[in-house]
């Protein structure tokens, strides 16, 4: 049994139990009960949801209780998670995407397209897009709103209707993505963080344990087997 706070409650899952986070509620876990507990899990690129729903929803699908029992969800998350060992080849890994996001919009049907697109939605996703091409740069929001066509606060507005996120943390999310191949790679933490579109080593630190829990070098030692770098 696992307990966490999220969304001002604590929530309860038991063996068999599925949670779906949205990218930016925040949250934490804890054993339920002496034993502990164990889990899979996997971060999905809020972006890759909305491709794979292209024309039919608005905005991503959002579970707001965090705990469910869904048969279609579980295949899904089989297809993403059902072989942690290896990683999932291109096919198989859009496959499990798309049926994740079909999932998920059963469970969410309020967020289905009724209409056509419109031009705010649209606009996020040229911000989507620059954002994901420029992640090792300095972006403010004066070039969002040039590249857009909406003021900062529509397009923060939007975007996180869409996606779930705001665009900051979504380049965020977008560099530590970055960071964590250069690290795979045997990039030391400072040239990652550097490469990666970070200020500096500790800017890049802070933000992956707030994402994943732990530092970057501890996460490196537990890819390799190795001896966690001070971060």
């Amino acid at each position: 049994m696992q307990s966490f706070d999220y969304r001002g409650a604590q929530r309860d899952s038991t063996p068999g139990d599925l949670i779906v986070l949205h990218p930016d509620e925040l949250h934490n876990g804890r054993a339920g009960i002496e034993s502990g507990f164990r889990y899979r899990m996997a971060y999905v690129e809020p972006g890759l949801i909305m491709a794979a729903l292209a024309g039919r929803a608005s905005a991503i699908p959002f579970i707001g209780n965090a705990v469910c029992r869904d048969g279609s969800l579980m295949r899904a998350l089989v297809g993403l998670l059902g072989d942690v060992e290896h990683g999932l080849e291109p096919l198989e890994r859009d496959a499990a995407v798309g049926a994740l996001a079909e999932a998920l919009l059963r469970l969410d049907p309020s967020c289905a397209l009724t209409g056509a697109e419109t031009p705010a939605m649209r606009a996020c996703e040229r911000a989507r897009d620059f954002l994901s091409e420029s992640r090792d740069e300095t972006i403010d929001s004066a070039m969002l709103e040039a590249i857009t066509g909406l003021d900062r606060y529509a397009l923060a507005r939007q975007f996180r209707r869409r996606y779930g996120t705001s665009p900051h943390h979504y380049l965020v999310m977008r560099r530590l993505e970055r960071a964590r191949l250069l690290i795979r790679r045997g990039e030391a933490l400072a040239e990652a963080a550097a490469a990666s579109g970070f200020a500096d080593q500790s800017h890049m630190t802070r933000h992956f344990r707030r994402a994943y829990g732990q530092s970057p070098g501890r996460w490196r030692a537990m890819q390799v087997g190795g001896v966690p770098e001070a971060a």
